[in-house]
Parts: C-alpha cells; sequence; structure tokens
C-alpha cells in the first residue's frame, strides 16, 4: 500500500469516526410571556441575542396572551406536567406564586445551586422587595419593572406664568397650579389619573410611609385585611371628589383611558406608568411635556418616601431537568447584565433593574439627552424601603384593584360618600382575602 493510500484511509477513519459522535444536543428553555407587539419583539431580540451569545442553550420565547392569560396557562402547564421553565407573571400575581407550593424553584436557590455570580444588592432595592420574602431572598427575577411618574405640560404652565420647569411638589401646590392653568384657559381640567387603586391608594401609601394592608402590607402572613380606611386616605381621595367640581381633577377610567385627556391638552397633568413615556412622546404632538415626581401630602412626616412598582417578574417553575436549570441561571445572568438592562431600560421605559444599567445609561448620556427618563429611578430610590413601602403581597389582587376602581368610581360619580365607597372596598377586598386564605392554608 502507497503512502498516498495509507494517508486516504487514515483521514476517512478519522472522518468516519467523528461522524459516528452525535453533536452535543442544544438545551431548549421556554419562556412564556405576556409581551405582544412591539414589546414583544424587543423581548425576542434579548432571546436571541443570548442564544447567539453561547451555544449549550436556546431560550424559546413563547406568547401566551395576557398577563392572567399567561398566568392561567401556566398554572394549567404545571397541573398537567407540561410547564416550562420561565414565566412572566405581573406584579399583582405574587402571592399567587408564593402560595404556589412546590411549584416555583425560588431564584437565588436556582442561582446558588447552579454556581452562577448573584448579589441581590446589585439589584434596585425598591424593585426586588417587592419580589423577596420576609428574609430578603429573591424569589422570582425582575424583569418589566416600572413606577408610576407625573407627565405634565409644560406649554400650559407657561402659558399661566407657571415656572415650566418647577412642577407642584406637594398636592397643595398641584392644587394652586391647576387652578391658575384653568383661570388661565391654558387648559380645563388640571390633572387626570391611570390605574386609581395603583397610583392613588398602592403608591399613596407607600409615598407617605403608611401601610396599605395590614401584616406588613401581606408580606407578613395570609391573614392580612386592608387599612386605607384611615383620615389621611379618606382625605385623599375626598379632595379628587371635591376637585371635580372645579376641574381640577378628571376621571378618565380605571387603566390609561384617561390618556387622550392629556394628550389633547385638556388636562394639563397626568399620572402614569413610567412605561407610558414612550405613549406620551409619540401622542404630545401640541406641545412641550416634562416628567415629574407624584406629589404628596406636606404635612405627613417624611414624606415622600419611596413608589412602588408595577410590571412583571421572571418565575422558574419546577419539573424541569437539571440542565434546563443550569440554562435559566446563565439566561438571568445575562438578563442582569449592565448592557442588556441599560438597552432593555432605553428602548421600552421600564427601569433598570440594576445599579449598574443606570450608571451605564447615565454614562451614555440618555438621561441628558431625554430629560425626565430618570425620574422614575430617582422617585424609586428616595429612600431605604421600610415595610409599608417595598411592595404588596396579597391574595387575589386583581380581583381586589377591580373592587377598589367600582368603589372610587362610585365616589367619583357621587353615588357614594368617600366614607362609605372607602368601607366597602374594604369590606369587598377583606372577603377576597379570607377566600384566598382558606383555599391556601
Amino acid at each position: 500500500m502507497t503512502i498516498r493510500s495509507k494517508l486516504i484511509g487514515a483521514l476517512t477513519a478519522v472522518a468516519l469516526a467523528g461522524a459516528a459522535v452525535p453533536a452535543l444536543a442544544v438545551t431548549e428553555i421556554q419562556w412564556w410571556h405576556a409581551m405582544g407587539g412591539e414589546l414583544g419583539e424587543k423581548l425576542n431580540k434579548i432571546a436571541d441575542d443570548f442564544n447567539a451569545s453561547q451555544g449549550d442553550y436556546k431560550i424559546v420565547p413563547v406568547y401566551k396572551g395576557n398577563y392572567t392569560e399567561t398566568l392561567t396557562a401556566a398554572i394549567a402547564a404545571f397541573r398537567a406536567h407540561e410547564n416550562p421553565a420561565i414565566v412572566q407573571v405581573f406584579e399583582v400575581g405574587t402571592a399567587t406564586m408564593m402560595a404556589a407550593k412546590g411549584a416555583i424553584y425560588p431564584v437565588y436557590q436556582l442561582m446558588g445551586d447552579t454556581g452562577e455570580p448573584f448579589d441581590p444588592k446589585n439589584y434596585l432595592a425598591a424593585v426586588t422587595g417587592y419580589y423577596s420574602d420576609s428574609d430578603g431572598n429573591m424569589l422570582s427575577m425582575p424583569f418589566n419593572s416600572s413606577t408610576p411618574v407625573m407627565y405634565y405640560n409644560k406649554t400650559a404652565f407657561q402659558k399661566a406664568g407657571l415656572d415650566p420647569n418647577n412642577p407642584p411638589k406637594t398636592w397643595d401646590e398641584l392644587a394652586d397650579d391647576a387652578r391658575a392653568i384653568i383661570k388661565a384657559g391654558a387648559a380645563t381640567c388640571g390633572f387626570t389619573t391611570g390605574w386609581p387603586s395603583w397610583i392613588q391608594l398602592e403608591n399613596f401609601s407607600a409615598l407617605h410611609n403608611v401601610p396599605f394592608a395590614t401584616k406588613d402590607d401581606g408580606f407578613g402572613g395570609l391573614d392580612t385585611e386592608l387599612a386605607i380606611d384611615t383620615p389621611l386616605h379618606k382625605k385623599h381621595i375626598q379632595d379628587m371628589v371635591d376637585w371635580q367640581k372645579e376641574g381640577v381633577f378628571k376621571y378618565g377610567g380605571r387603566r390609561s383611558d384617561s390618556a387622550p385627556l392629556f394628550y389633547s391638552g385638556e388636562c394639563a397633568m397626568y399620572m402614569n406608568s413610567s412605561g407610558a413615556q414612550a405613549g406620551v412622546r409619540a401622542n404630545a404632538k401640541d406641545f412641550e411635556f416634562g416628567v415629574a415626581m407624584l406629589p404628596f401630602e406636606a404635612e405627613v412626616d417624611g414624606a415622600p418616601q419611596n413608589s412602588i412598582i408595577g410590571g412583571a417578574t421572571l418565575w422558574v417553575l419546577q419539573g424541569r431537568p437539571a440542565e434546563e436549570y443550569k440554562g435559566v441561571a446563565k439566561f438571568f445572568t445575562y438578563l442582569s447584565s449592565a448592557e442588556v438592562q441599560a438597552w432593555w431600560h432605553q428602548q421600552t421605559g421600564y427601569l433598570p433593574i440594576t445599579y449598574a444599567a443606570y450608571e451605564l445609561s447615565k454614562s451614555q448620556g440618555y438621561y441628558e439627552a431625554n430629560p425626565g427618563t430618570d425620574v422614575s429611578i430617582k422617585q424609586m430610590t428616595l429612600n431605604p424601603p421600610t415595610v409599608n413601602s417595598k411592595g404588596l403581597r396579597l391574595g387575589n389582587f386583581v380581583q381586589i384593584r377591580d373592587v377598589i376602581n367600582e368603589e372610587l368610581e362610585a365616589a367619583f360619580a357621587g353615588n357614594k360618600t368617600v366614607d362609605q365607597a372607602i368601607a366597602d372596598a374594604v369590606e369587598r377586598s377583606n372577603e377576597l382575602l379570607r377566600e384566598f386564605e382558606k383555599a391556601n392554608m
């Protein structure tokens, strides 16, 4: 046999041996989420970029409908042993996830078990507080977090002879500015609000460092009750009822239905999620707008404390192969990186979940080029969160918000006194809390 033929034979043997060894399979990890449209595209980009950054794991995003539909689908899938490894759950579903004993794989435990670098102190305290247990352990990974802010019409302020760069800081100042704007004919309404329960009661409580509910706002146990039947809460809602009569306030709906009142210039101020800024920027065509912190009651010592979050977080479900969890942990490390979080924050208006992402955005000149985009971060980090300002842990919270909004509507419409509306909201909500407690004992 010639040297050439021997060489060809050897190379052929090597090639055949290589062909006999199967390529290492990529571990696929399903991520069920509730983000459609443009947000869904940006979410897909994060997954695609992670997949391209390594060859062992593939995150597969699956849109499952709105938040409620996604949560319902995940629960049903878990019961059928067909659940994904990751599911996106909105903040009001936190208590439901915590009560699902044996269903969740706490993030702090996951990261420890897989040896991934993880330090909760790197994340915004006001964000992680919402998703941590009473011992400070992070149970889920924050993803799209927001907090309410106040958008205001700078042009209307200027027409009324007010300083457009000095928005009202207190509720009394807001009422005075609204009256001046209306008197000058710069607008016919002072302010409107989205998400009344979330902004005017839940965040109102946090900003004034008072309980929204007993048992540390639900963190201390399931046997909790609402605590919004106080003179402070009633005064605030009564002010809103009274302000309607002079145009200082105009009710616009339970969610973001009030946005057109601001876009059109009818109302000079508008309270809604920090994540609504893209919509404001796109629709407020005829005037310059600014972004400010939510107002507070000046007579309350220590106010403002800090606001609390909305949005959603990523929960890890039990029942998947160990190899998938290694990939989930690596994905969470990637997702938490300053570069990824800064990109997500700047593209969507959601909060950066880490201090490093905030600092990176600042060094990139993002806040200087986009004034007001850091207001939400400053408001959430005004002070270290307390038991009254780290978030709410209530069962049946989706239904409770509906109850509260319904009772507020009755007060705004004059069908109930504020005292009666608040009392009914508390009584009906407590019944829902008892149902949840009984179901999860």
